[in-house]
């Protein structure tokens, strides 16, 4: 069974290959997998390892929690599941009981395009501004 680690407080710039060794002390079968920024390309400061047994990684842990790679001390750790960590409304992190969005059931695609009908997006919108613009008129 694999398991996944999160590896965190990574340099900006950092050579993967190094990293990789760091791994491959530990154990064989560990595979590293940076999150970069999507405009910038740039790492965001942290990714994920998959390790192919349980006695692996608790071994990367004990090794390289807290070492220091390119400057920063590293934070490993086993990663937790995204269902897992989700919580209930009103128990979020940094904030009490931040009220949830909630859903309506907006058009905001159709198959067929009607030139003549209003975006559905914006059609109650626009009969408002026809609201006011009729009532301009008959004021004046």
């Amino acid at each position: 069974m694999s398991v996944r680690l999160y590896v965190g407080n990574l340099p900006q710039s950092f050579d993967a290959k190094e990293l990789e060794a760091l791994f491959t002390g530990v154990g064989e079968g560990v595979r590293f997998k940076a999150v970069n920024d999507r405009e910038t390309g740039a790492c965001r400061g942290f990714g994920f390892a998959n390790v192919d047994d349980q006695s692996t990684a608790e071994a990367v842990i004990a090794q390289l929690h807290g070492r220091e790679f390119g400057g920063n001390a590293l934070r490993i750790e086993i990663s937790e599941r995204k269902e897992s960590r989700t919580a209930a409304p009103g128990e979020r992190r940094g904030g009490g009981g931040v009220p949830q969005r909630q859903t309506t059931n907006k058009v905001v695609h159709a198959d067929q395009v009607n030139s003549e009908a209003p975006d559905p997006r914006w059609a109650g919108e626009l009969a408002k501004l026809k609201q006011l613009l009729d009532n301009q008129k008959t004021a004046v």
